[in-house]
């Protein structure tokens, strides 16, 4: 009975042994790059932009005109909580940008942007783009520019610098 017992534990250590070098091998011989992009293939977010557009009830923007540099990596819409719209983007440089909406307005508001852009916090400096004003939030993760419109709130938010940000929120095209 004792003998049995041996046999079945080194049997498990033998496999174990065996998967070990097996996945040893394949790590060392399949080629990986760390610094390479995640982003291989842009996402299209074509058909959620149209369905985000028909539900949501206030002017849902995206992007128009922005080289080919910037792709698209998430697309989610979400008709239930506040009608949040999310657009993700890899910029030129590798960061990440993100244009996130939703119907909340007034002091539901600045929860929202507080969320979506990983607890960044109001500044009292604010940007023009495009003519229109701008509020800049900043945090140690993301920071953000956010804009209230009557009936929704507009964050363009990331890892990118404020210049990345406001390329971004230059690009936005509502229809």
């Amino acid at each position: 009975m004792a003998g049995a017992r041996k046999q079945t534990v080194r049997g498990a250590v033998q496999s174990l042994a065996v998967i070990g070098v097996i996945v040893a091998g394949i790590y060392v011989f399949v080629p990986h790059d760390d610094k390479a992009s995640p982003i291989k293939k842009p996402t299209d977010y074509r058909v959620e932009l149209l369905q985000a557009r028909r539900y949501a009830g206030y002017p849902v923007a995206a992007p128009e005109g922005l080289s080919k540099e910037w792709r698209a990596s998430s697309v989610t819409y979400d008709g239930k909580n506040g009608k949040a719209w999310h657009l993700g983007f890899v910029d030129p440089d590798d960061q990440y940008v993100a244009i996130e909406q939703s119907a909340v307005t007034g002091a539901a508001a600045d929860k929202y942007a507080r969320a979506v852009s990983q607890q960044a916090k109001k500044t009292a400096q604010t940007q023009q783009v495009n003519g229109e004003t701008w509020q800049r939030w900043e945090g140690s993760h993301y920071d953000a520019l956010v804009r209230l419109d009557k009936g929704s709130t507009t964050v363009v938010t990331g890892t990118a610098s404020y210049e990345q940000l406001a390329k971004m929120a230059a690009a936005l095209r509502t229809k």
